[in-house]
């Protein structure tokens, strides 16, 4: 018998992956100069804390 098989699923790391992607791309076409380009890439970065936020917001009315 087979014993310790573990089947694992990396899907959630191409998600966010595919969100950074596209969260850096509207960012930074936005930004008005480098500094805010530089600014939209670290938006990009952690951009679930802000999905996290505003569903919370969303919630609590």
């Amino acid at each position: 018998m087979k014993e310790g098989i573990q089947k694992c699923n990396a899907t959630s790391g191409a998600v966010y992956g595919m969100g950074l992607i596209g969260a850096a791309i509207y960012f930074i076409s936005t930004a008005t100069g480098f500094w805010m380009g530089v600014l939209g890439f670290l938006k990009a970065i952690i951009w679930p804390v802000f999905l996290v936020y505003e569903a919370f917001r969303y919630m609590a009315m």
